[in-house]
């Protein structure tokens, strides 16, 4: 039975994916790594609550550390987590350590948690949220991977795994592969195959949903949205009432569900004198869990800016300062258990990460890809009335109800950037 509001099983954020085969993406010289490796049944979680606690806390730290002040900023934290696990699950001694401790569990509990999340994912002719991951090693006889490495990613993630020449028609291949497993969305996330390129691990998350109630004509109307600067911008505003409203010391908010309340978008904006980045910059894990499972039943006048939003960063720098910081030094990672190269050491060298968003008055369509690139390092109750307009900059989620996951975490600063 799906929950109609949020619970306390908290808002983690996870991924795993079912992988498609990569018929159509383009690549000539391919080796199946997956031949001859039969994807074993795996352990079911018994619980989600707290592989749930774990990942929420992830979700907001990851936020927080990638919060760009007066841009407008989204990630997935699911797409993230999903690409980094299979990644982490090719490390070993301190490299892993800090791994698991920056991604919230041991990784043979997140393979567990993550796969069971993937089987259980809801989807129906108006709503859907598909994911897929593959993982692409370069063909040269001094790169030898591991089997274990490959077993397990088969088991948890379903992911394809090819070796090939690392050349134009590779790039071409995986930014064909992610465009098309965004739906379109994230048309091209990587721009070059360094020399030293060992393998891609790529994760591809592709949210399409229609409001549970729909916007009408007479719903939207022009608006103004002012930013922090006190800039105003005419916007279409699409206003409606809501049944759950949200607020704490800070902010105040709603809940507005898509259809079969099996998904939800969720906004908070600062109360006036708080700005966005201070408002993020308190925020935990475990108050947002507690602040979204526990709304007020109550009317709500709500408006929502139509918008569209695109992001890209390269996580390198954000990971470190989480503490995942052995994983990036070409001397210090181990990674000895995805295997070993003839010349060096392997390290991450970029984690790049590109979401897009569109908010109209059907619904919402949401992309996001995650591309870990490994490189071979010579050294590296109706009571009352609350109104809530999204006039001003606000922070905004897409929820998975039934898991109370939050796929993507964002912030609306500026409608023309």
């Amino acid at each position: 039975m799906k929950r109609t509001f949020l619970s306390q099983a908290g808002i983690g954020v996870l991924a795993a994916a079912v992988m498609v085969s990569c018929t159509g993406c383009g690549l000539t010289k391919q080796e199946n790594l997956m031949d001859g490796i039969k994807k074993n049944e795996v352990v079911m979680s018994d619980s989600m609550e707290a592989g749930n606690v774990a990942a929420t806390d992830f979700a907001v730290r990851l936020f927080e550390a990638g919060l760009e002040e007066e841009k407008n900023t989204l990630i997935s934290p699911l797409s993230v987590l999903c690409a980094l696990a299979m990644t982490a699950n090719g490390a070993e001694g301190e490299t892993l350590a800090q791994m698991e401790n920056v991604l919230g569990m041991p990784i043979a509990e997140l393979n567990t948690y993550l796969h069971t999340y993937v089987e259980q994912l809801p989807e129906e002719e108006t709503y859907k949220l598909s994911l897929a991951n593959s993982i692409w090693a370069l063909k040269d006889d001094g790169f030898i991977i591991n089997q274990d490495f490959l077993q397990t990613n088969a088991n948890y993630y379903g992911a394809d795994i090819y070796r090939t020449e690392f050349d134009d028609s590779t790039l071409k291949a995986i930014n064909d592969w992610v465009n098309e497993h965004t739906d379109s969305m994230i048309p091209q996330i990587l721009d070059q195959i360094p020399e030293n390129a060992l393998m891609y691990l790529v994760n591809a998350l592709a949210f399409d949903a229609q409001w549970q109630d729909p916007y009408k004509e007479s719903q939207v109307r022009e608006g103004t949205f002012t930013t922090e600067a006190g800039e105003e911008q005419k916007v279409q505003m699409m206003y409606s009432e809501e049944d759950w409203y949200l607020e704490d010391e800070g902010a105040t908010g709603f809940i507005k569900y898509y259809d079969d309340r099996a998904y939800a978008f969720v906004a908070l904006m600062p109360k006036e004198g708080i700005s966005v980045a201070d408002y993020v910059s308190n925020l935990t894990g475990e108050h947002l869990s507690e602040l979204l499972f526990s709304p007020e039943r109550t009317i709500v006048k709500a408006a929502i800016p139509k918008f569209e939003s695109e992001y890209s960063t390269e996580m390198s720098k954000i990971l470190i300062d989480m503490g995942m910081t052995d994983a990036f030094n070409g001397d210090e990672a181990d990674f000895s258990r995805l295997g070993t190269a003839a010349n060096g050491n392997i390290a991450i060298s970029r984690v790049l990460h590109k979401t897009f968003i569109s908010v109209g008055e059907m619904g919402t369509k949401a992309g996001a890809a995650t591309v870990v690139e490994m490189v071979e390092c010579t050294a590296m109750v109706v009571e009352n009335s609350q109104t809530v307009y999204l006039d001003r900059p606000f922070v905004y989620l897409l929820v998975d109800c039934e898991n109370n996951l939050p796929l993507f975490v964002g912030t609306l600063m500026d409608i023309e950037e």
